[in-house]
This record gives structure tokens, sequence and C-alpha cells, in this order.
């Protein structure tokens, strides 16, 4: 089975600073999503299990390093990796991006399931895989907690509210996962030294066909702004035992934490 996995890499948000309400991004390292990683461990679980292949597809979105990022799909367990890097691919919305990755997935030899995590780490919208799907006419599901192959279709197991659905999508299909599905695996030294070792290409918009004049973004963020906090100022006098207990008292009444 031909495995396509959709990975995005973001900001550490651990490392993300915020000052006047705006993120600082300068010199914050960049990594694979979470949700793309669940989805990396769920495609390596169906082809260990049937065979194939996993291709890692990634659209290098902002001027960054990104061979070395990808490098961690490639040190978890795909095969192959292919990042469309072009300076047109800077400042795409959500409709671009699906629409550059529908065609890099159409360049590859062959794709029988397509995998995402089911929104990025940073804006989270989730539009991306249904678009993608659109695009290439497969079918789609969302929010899978489990994803199996079977003879020329793809089972998928997800939560709704207080049942539990199973369904089946003939191949070629695309499915985004949650979570739940597993619990991602931490590559080996021997694996990080072999990553270097493994396919990458890297294509341009041109490579794919795609005109970078219809990639124009259909959205703009007016702002990205951190939550308004206002400071209480509130001190704490006498000694340290006393301090603690006002702290504390401080704590409970504005419902931080509870007695």
């Amino acid at each position: 089975m031909d495995i396509v996995v959709c990975v995005k890499t973001n900001p550490d948000p651990q490392m993300v600073r915020i000052r006047n309400r705006e993120p600082v991004l300068e010199a914050v390292p960049y990594k694979l999503g979470d949700l793309d990683k669940n989805a990396l461990e769920a495609a390596i679980q169906v082809r260990d299990a049937v065979g194939g292949k996993v291709v890692a597809v990634t659209v290098a979105e902002t001027n960054r390093k990104i061979k070395e990022t990808v490098k961690e799909a490639l040190a978890m367990g795909a095969d192959e990796a292919v990042i469309v890097d072009d300076p047109a691919a800077m400042t795409l919305d959500q409709a671009a991006v699906a629409t550059v990755i529908a065609a890099a997935v159409k360049k590859l030899p062959a794709c029988d399931l397509l995998l995402f995590g089911e929104g990025s780490s940073d804006n989270y919208t989730g539009q991306v895989p249904s678009r993608v799907a659109e695009k290439l006419g497969v079918p789609q599901v969302g929010y899978a907690r489990k994803v199996e192959a079977a003879e020329g279709a793809v089972c998928c197991e997800r939560s709704m509210d207080e049942m539990i659905e199973t369904l089946e999508l003939p191949l070629p299909a695309a499915v985004t996962v949650v979570s739940e599905i597993n619990e991602p695996r931490i590559p080996s030294l021997m694996h990080i030294m072999k990553a270097g070792s493994k396919p990458t290409q890297v294509w341009t918009l041109a490579d794919i066909g795609v005109d970078a004049a219809a990639l124009a973004p259909k959205q703009e963020v007016v702002s990205n702004l951190a939550e308004e906090q206002d400071r209480k100022h509130v001190l704490f006098e006498g000694a340290a035992a006393e301090q603690a207990a006002a702290f504390v008292d401080a704590l409970v009444k504005e419902g931080v934490v509870g007695r």
C-alpha cells in the first residue's frame, strides 16, 4: 500500500514568547506537529501490517531549513519525503495549501491512502484535509481513532459522542486522525542517523504544475494577539509563612486553586 502522510512543521509552542500580546517567533525552533506525528505513526503501523511504503509530504510555508525538520519524519519511519519549496509558497492560506498538496500527490507514482492530523499545532483550522480530498475526488473521514487496511479499502473507527462509529472507505481515500489513535514512536539514534540517507525530493510549484498566480490568499489575518490580561498588583507583607498563607487565600478566592 502506498501511503502519503501530509505533515506540517510548526513553531515549538513551548518556546514561543509573547511580547506586547504578539508571538515572538525569532529563533524559535520548528518541529513536526503533534497530530502529524500521530498520522505518521498510524501510516507506519498500516505499512508494517500490509507492506508498502510511507511518503511524507510537506509544503515549506516559511523561509527556514525545512529539510532538517522533515528528517524527523524520516527518522520516525517514513520511507521517503517530498518538500514543495517555492518562494510563492511562503504566504499561503488553507485553500492554497490544499491546492499545492493535491498537485503534489497527483505527481507521486501512486497514493492509496492519504493521512493527516486532525489539525495543525498553530492555527488548527482543520480545513486542509477536506479541501485536499475534494480536489482529489476521494472519500474522506475525520476524527479517526483507529485505522486498519482491508482488501481494497480502509476501515476507520471514531468516537461520536455516546457511540463508536465504524466506517469502511474504498481506496484511494483520505483520513484524519486524533491524538488518541496512538503514541508516536521516539526515533532511536540509529534511525536518526539513517534518516539523512533516505530519498528526499524538493519540488517547486512549476514541478507540480501549479501557477503561483492562482494561489493568491482568499483571506487576510488582521491580527494575532494574545488575550489581554490586567495585573492586579497585589502585594503580600509580613513573615514568609503569613505571605504564603495570604497568597494561597488569594488564589482560592480567584478560583485558580481549590481547598
